[in-house]
């Protein structure tokens, strides 16, 4: 993962289970000055990442990033922290 991709990954973290369009990722995620050179720095970026599986995307062009599934094999240690 490079630096473009893991700014992306942080800015989306600030926002779980929300989807975001690409152009407010393009706008926050690298800064106003990154925005200013170029207003679609982060349009490859996020192609790459949903390529990876890193990010989901929806239709109208909104990206979130994917959850995390709970292991379901998942052990407890003993009963009494199960109950806690």
């Amino acid at each position: 993962m490079d630096a473009d991709e893991r700014e992306v990954c942080i800015y989306l973290k600030s926002y779980p289970n929300q989807f975001i369009s690409g152009r407010e990722i393009c706008r926050r995620a690298g800064g106003k000055r990154r925005y200013r050179d170029d207003e679609n720095w982060a349009i490859p970026v996020l192609t790459s990442l949903v390529e990876k599986g890193i990010v989901e995307s929806d239709t109208g062009g909104h990206y979130r990033l994917l959850r995390k599934k709970a292991d379901p094999k998942r052990k407890w240690v003993s009963p009494h922290v199960k109950e806690i």
